[in-house]
């Protein structure tokens, strides 16, 4: 069987930075067995199968680490609604409706800009076990909770910028990782970085979820309902928060830098 192929870079304008994700637009069912292959050989964060349902007018949408199925992914949701465009599977300016392991999310594109309709994630103040005061040589001045995750905000940007975590001792001390985040700087409100072994990704390079999670946090802390947000890892991404009572919708860019056929 060939497949068409492609690899998104996703909130971003330029190749080699933002988070990839590779997109399949697929006709015929796929076995989870052949998903996840597929996704452990590209080795990306996430590996996006896209399916037309017909009776519904709607896409289904699944995401794949090289590891794990997941309920929720950001970049690969915003790569499979540029790629479809491009690709003529959707309209520009049309509404795209996904149906996935989180409900059905509603995707459109305004200029060069891709918006995304997400479920808010609820955050709690805990604190961690494990991760007390410091976390790997920096101050911890909050914590909280979500499903599977944990938030650690620090001092200021730099010190996210600039933490180098164990990704050993992160595995064993969550369920499936730790976001980091900080008051930001050069005018965005704020930084952040993921970090989930636990999923196969020891650092995520921008993370839609994670930002569905931060938009809580800070809101709770701040009462700030739109976040110019950077999530500062070595590729880095821009992220555009709106809080609407229980969702978030999502602003990013996104820009093609390779396309093939796997074989299998």
């Amino acid at each position: 069987m060939k497949l068409a192929i492609t690899t998104i870079d996703a909130f971003t304008t330029k190749a080699f930075s933002g988070n990839p994700a590779a997109i399949c637009l697929v006709d015929q069912e796929l076995s989870v067995v052949q998903m996840q292959s597929i996704a452990m050989e590209m080795n990306l964060s996430e590996t996006a199968f896209v399916k037309r349902n017909t009776e519904t007018d709607s896409f289904s949408l699944r995401w794949f680490t090289p590891t794990v199925e997941i309920d929720l992914c950001g970049h690969a949701t915003l790569a499979s609604a540029f790629w479809m465009e491009k690709s003529g599977w959707a309209k520009s300016g049309e509404t795209i409706r996904f149906q996935t392991r989180s409900g059905d999310l509603l995707v459109k594109s305004d200029g060069e800009w891709i918006e995304m309709d997400f479920p808010l994630i609820s955050t709690f103040e805990k604190e961690h076990p494990f991760f007390g005061n410091e976390f790997f040589g920096t101050k911890i001045t909050r914590t909280a909770k979500l499903k599977g995750n944990w938030i650690f905000e620090l001092e200021d940007a730099d010190a996210v910028e600039t933490c180098e975590p164990d990704f050993a001792l992160v595995k064993n001390h969550s369920e499936e990782g730790i976001i980091i985040t900080a008051p930001g700087k050069n005018s965005f409100d704020i930084y952040s970085r993921y970090f989930g072994p636990n999923i196969g990704i020891d650092e995520d390079p921008v993370t839609g979820f994670a930002h569905c999670a931060l938009m809580d946090y800070w809101y709770k802390g701040s009462g700030k309902s739109n976040l110019k947000a950077f999530q500062a890892s070595k590729r880095g991404g821009e992220i555009h928060l709106e809080k609407r009572d229980d969702r978030v919708i999502i602003r990013g860019q996104a820009v093609k830098v390779l396309s093939g056929e796997i074989e299998f």
